[in-house]
């Protein structure tokens, strides 16, 4: 049970406590989540933050071996809820959970009362048990936490979030029609918005890119490349977006569906006199990608 906000090496190992108690009692494993993000609910006004939008947490969960998964709506309705009517009413009535897993931090319910104390009492009323799983460190003693993973993202640190997620991290989306700015100047981009994901320290990256679904355009294959993520201000850009050029491919991208994940972090954006700069500069961003890539 929780909001699995980037699925990172601490969801991994409280997942693989489920897996393991699950084919132990010869049961399926589930995963209770909540959508959309209650922070969303209770701050709509808040900058983007998601680490793994819900069609990304689907995948990851599935990756993992999932054999069920729980979406429960969230809304300011359902926060009212209390701590012991959501046991009831959710984790026993609805889903007749016989073994419970959370982290150390988890709390629900109205004003947040419930905790993992609270979770046991009700385990020993309701017949189902309860595991609480410690905080899980890396060896530098660094505790695996979405908050880390963000702040890591957000000053253009993708390396050491990745030592946290398990994984480099990665915008998915479909392919808009952009400006096509880029095949004038020899680098053509797919480009995807950033809807609800967090924005990471806007600049340029040395990224990897794969397709997605039945409608895959790189037909499995995962291509190097270089993107910018911002506002682009050399051509007054007002949307913050992804723009990724592929290297050595041309395929008709427009509406297929990628997966943009972030290796290295290049240099921050920056505004260029005029197109032949800024070409000169992504031809040298380009190489620079290539070189952290084949690393």
């Amino acid at each position: 049970m929780g909001n699995f906000d980037g699925l990172h090496r601490g969801h991994a190992v409280l997942i693989g406590q489920v897996l393991d108690l699950a084919h132990a009692q010869t049961l399926p494993a589930g995963v209770l989540t909540f959508e959309p993000h209650p922070r969303s609910v209770f701050v709509p006004s808040a900058a983007p933050f998601r680490l793994t939008p819900f069609r990304v947490k689907e995948r990851e969960l599935a990756r993992f071996g999932i054999d069920l998964l729980f979406v429960q709506h969230f809304d300011l309705g359902f926060a009212a809820k209390s701590a012991e009517d959501f046991i009831a009413e959710v984790i026993v009535a609805a889903i007749a959970a016989s073994h419970v897993v959370v982290g150390w931090d988890c709390t629900f319910g109205n004003r947040r009362r419930g905790n993992p104390e609270l979770l046991r009492a009700a385990g020993q009323k309701h017949g189902f048990s309860v595991t609480v799983l410690e905080p899980v460190r890396g060896d530098d003693a660094t505790i695996y936490s979405s908050t880390q993973i963000r702040e890591l993202l957000r000053v253009g640190k993708p390396r050491e979030a990745a030592a946290l997620l398990g994984r480099f991290w990665e915008i998915d989306g479909r392919v808009a029609t952009g400006d096509r700015r880029g095949r004038t100047i020899g680098f053509p981009t797919a480009n995807l918005g950033l809807d609800d994901y967090l924005h990471p320290a806007f600049g340029v990256y040395a990224v990897r890119v794969s397709g997605d679904g039945p409608d895959d355009p790189l037909g499995g294959r995962t291509v190097d490349g270089v993107a910018n993520i911002g506002l682009r201000p050399t051509v007054g850009g007002l949307v913050p977006r992804l723009e990724a050029h592929l290297f050595d491919t041309e395929v008709d991208l427009y509406g297929r569906h990628l997966r943009v994940a972030l290796v290295d972090f290049i240099r921050p954006e920056l505004k260029f006199a005029g197109l032949d700069e800024l070409k000169a500069q992504i031809a040298a961003d380009a190489n620079r990608a290539r070189e952290i890539l084949a690393d």
